[in-house]
């Protein structure tokens, strides 16, 4: 989640400490959960269009959308209507639900649903 927390202080336009308060409070969560619900935490993902369905259902979650309007072939921001705020959290989302690291350079890669998708495919620590 280090990546994140790159991301957000060199793009967002926000004061450091806030930053930091907010990174730490996900990254508080995020051990809290793993300790809390083990064994719901490493949950098993079996095919490609479990990944697909997971993706876009974080995708709608995070914007707002219904899971019908979020379509492998939308871009994030021209199509789903994401700002940066969003892409960043929408980013964090996928690292907490896939349990995988995003760095920054991936990170700003995932422009469109099938790019979020193919991402968590070939990095899926659950498969």
């Amino acid at each position: 989640m280090y990546g994140i927390k790159g991301f957000l202080i060199k793009n967002v336009k926000f004061n450091r400490n806030i930053v930091s308060i907010f990174y730490n409070s996900v990254t508080i969560f995020y051990i809290l959960r793993k300790k809390i619900a083990p064994e719901n935490f490493y949950r098993k993902i079996n095919s490609m269009s479990d990944i697909e369905k997971l993706v876009k259902k974080i995708i709608a979650e995070q914007l707002g959308l219904k899971e019908d309007e979020v379509t492998t072939s939308a871009s994030l921001v021209e199509d789903l209507g994401a700002d940066s705020l969003d892409t960043v959290e929408l980013v964090m989302a996928l690292e907490e639900e896939f349990d995988t690291e995003i760095p920054d350079e991936e990170a700003e890669k995932i422009t469109t649903v099938q790019a979020a998708i193919d991402y968590i495919e070939s990095h899926n620590k659950s498969e």
